[in-house]
């Protein structure tokens, strides 16, 4: 019976053993290992997944949550609802938060360009609850807008409760997933990049008071190809990291969540960038404005074709043993003149390895006026 328990627990072990390997593997990918709670890295223009660990997990995300504070302002800006230039006055709600700030004086007049900086540089509290206020009437309203946006991304597992993630504001979380989703998202807008790239800045208040506002995501200074990121932090969350980085054409995003201190969740997220880097290429299968080999089909005009192009470059991140990308091309119904120059007339869909999507307009490159009667005489005569 002795011999039996001793094989038992010598079984057990054994099993124990090769649980942990099998958590170690899928902790790691290309020799980098995570030991943070979760993490998440994609390709940025297709979503492809490079590498995941617990990215469905639910946590709190601290300042993380400003990501989307940040995006919305950008939609707002690019629907023609806020204007940079304009004056956002600070209430005394929005100036009395705590943590990181940019430091607003209350009832005073800031640019919308000013405070959208100082959440994406320098995280700041004060400035989020200012925007927040200013685009929905209130803080409550912005947070309600916040889930609306999360739920039509497909973040399916986030909860806001507030504009700052500070963390007496409720019940709050999301996912590395979702945390990547609404990272791309952000960085989707090309004005994010005038900011997001300052490292540091002395800034000016209207009462001519000077605050320095310091760039939150290190890795703007310290890793080669960063185009921006946010940070967060709380004792529930752990040191958080959401980023994007590029290199000769191939472009990731790298989330991760409770990283045990500071220095590891950059060096971690760097290892997510080395890993992408050294793994994949990205390959171009048509170049923007160059045309495809068919002309299409269109009624009414002058001419019955028109030569078509993509409007940017159709491009797969691949990796060695990826099969070929599939492009399919699909144009609009009934396509007729006039058409002009630059006019989308369809799109390309690129279907990559893992079964991602890509979408690229395509563009007609000729001008193509009406057919009059006397186009259609001709037509005829030179049919005869």
């Amino acid at each position: 019976m002795k011999k039996i328990a001793l094989i038992s627990i010598l079984a057990l072990a054994i099993v124990g053993v090769f649980a942990l390997n099998i958590s170690a593997v899928a902790e790691t990918g290309g020799g980098m290992e995570i030991t943070a709670f979760s993490a998440y890295l994609t390709d940025f223009n297709s979503g492809r997944v490079l590498f995941a660990k617990n990215e469905n997990e639910r946590h709190e995300i601290a300042s993380m949550v400003k990501i989307m504070t940040a995006n919305l302002a950008f939609e707002a800006v690019e629907r023609g609802e806020l204007s940079l230039d304009e004056d956002i006055t600070v209430s005394e709600t929005a100036s009395s938060m705590g943590g990181s700030q940019m430091f607003l004086d209350a009832n005073t007049a800031y640019k919308a360009t000013d405070l959208i900086k100082g959440i994406i540089i320098a995280s700041a509290n004060d400035a989020s609850v200012a925007i927040a206020e200013r685009l929905c009437g209130s803080h409550e309203a912005f947070v309600a807008l916040m889930n609306e946006r999360a739920a039509q991304l497909g973040m399916n597992d986030t909860k806001f409760c507030c504009a700052t993630g500070l963390p007496d504001s409720g019940e709050q979380y999301s996912t590395a997933r979702d945390v990547n989703i609404m990272t791309r998202q952000l960085m989707s807008h090309a004005k994010y990049y005038d900011y997001a790239g300052i490292w540091m800045e002395d800034y000016t208040h209207p009462s001519g008071r000077v605050t320095q506002l310091v760039n939150t995501n290190k890795l703007i200074r310290g890793y080669r190809g960063c185009i921006g990121g946010k940070t967060g932090f709380t004792n529930e969350a752990g040191f958080c990291l959401s980023a994007g980085a590029e290199r000769d054409g191939v472009k990731v995003a790298a989330t991760l969540i409770g990283g045990s201190d500071s220095k590891k969740r950059f060096a971690e997220v760097s290892a997510m960038f080395n890993y992408a880097f050294a793994n994949y290429k990205s390959v171009t299968l048509y170049k923007a404005g160059a045309p495809l080999a068919d002309r299409v089909a269109i009624k009414g005009g002058k001419t019955d074709s028109i030569a078509v192009a993509p409007a940017s470059d159709i491009a797969a991140l691949m990796s060695t043993g990826d099969n070929k990308p599939e492009v399919t091309f699909e144009f609009n119904e009934g396509l007729k003149a006039p058409i002009a120059k630059g006019d989308e007339v369809g799109r390309a869909i690129l279907t990559d390895a893992s079964s991602n999507q890509t979408v690229v307009p395509l563009i007609s490159l000729d001008n193509v006026d009406k057919s009059t009667f006397w186009d259609d005489i001709k037509r005829i005569l030179d049919l005869m």
